[in-house]
């Protein structure tokens, strides 16, 4: 990155790419595609992933591994070995952790160190309800980035997330507004901002114009792309998982990827013009 800031990187290769798209990938053994389940279970993952990769690339700006879908396997060596080949096939695109990480001290070390060092990642996902330093170790990584969750695409957020603080700001908008105002001087914080709300998303645009979003919520779980769009604006990766990955089960698995993919990263296009 020559010195660049994550939050900068992540903007210039949303324009190379002519694409605000992240794929997400959560390999779940069950819904893989039939011609790849006579291989054992590692080897099966490993050729899925990097069967999506190589289809969706075209469209696509980032990579999202969920790391849970990997550990459940004890997969974890072929997490390792798919962020170097990203690393090395894929240099334009961003690779993103989603670990959703939170802790202090020398845990919060060990969790630098596994995301950036073992897994390759560009970012992690992690809590912001520890405070700075809980996220400290992760951005004291030079051209590194997090992004913090924020406003979450599941219902249940609305437990903790929409409660109303005594200043008058919600207690996601209060992590995007800290995350703005305090958190981000060295431009290396995102927030993580589900597109099953746009209105809150828009609220977060406002109370922290500088920083990229991820955005989850399109696809399976029925998020608005054109409202999510207009509210989040600029620097934002929208992500789609399961609509992308599980477009087919038969031997047209990649192409079904693809054509889910460019039509997802035409549709944002089209709705950033609009």
């Amino acid at each position: 990155m020559n010195g660049m800031n994550f939050n900068q990187h992540c903007l210039d290769l949303q324009l190379q790419n002519q694409s605000g798209l992240c794929v997400g990938l959560d390999p779940d053994l069950a819904r893989l595609p039939e011609p790849l389940r006579h291989d054992n279970a590692l080897a099966c993952v490993e050729r899925f992933c990097k069967g999506i990769i190589e289809a969706t690339a075209s469209y696509a700006c980032a990579f999202k591994p969920q790391i849970a879908y990997f550990a459940g396997l004890a997969a974890e060596p072929v997490l390792e070995d798919l962020g170097r080949w990203v690393k090395t096939h894929y240099p334009n695109h961003l690779w993103l952790l989603d670990a959703k990480r939170g802790d202090i001290g020398a845990t919060a070390e060990q969790y630098a160190t596994e995301a950036f060092d073992r897994y390759q990642a560009d970012a992690v996902t992690l809590s912001p309800y520890m405070g700075l330093d809980s996220l400290t170790p992760f951005l004291n990584r030079e051209g590194k980035g997090v992004f913090l969750l924020c406003r979450t695409s599941n219902k249940g957020g609305d437990d903790l997330q929409m409660q109303m603080l005594n200043h008058g700001l919600r207690l996601f908008e209060h992590v995007a507004l800290t995350a703005e105002q305090q958190w981000n001087s060295t431009g290396q914080i995102g927030l993580v901002a589900g597109a099953t709300y746009p209105n809150e998303i828009a609220s977060i645009r406002r109370l922290a114009p500088s920083l990229p979003l991820l955005i989850p919520g399109i696809g399976a779980q029925g998020g608005d792309l054109l409202a999510t769009v207009k509210a989040a604006q600029t620097n934002f990766l929208i992500n789609a998982s399961r609509s992308i990955l599980y477009a087919s089960a038969k031997s047209d698995w990649q192409q079904a990827a693809a054509r889910e993919a460019q039509t997802l990263q035409t549709a944002i296009e089209e709705a950033r013009a609009q």
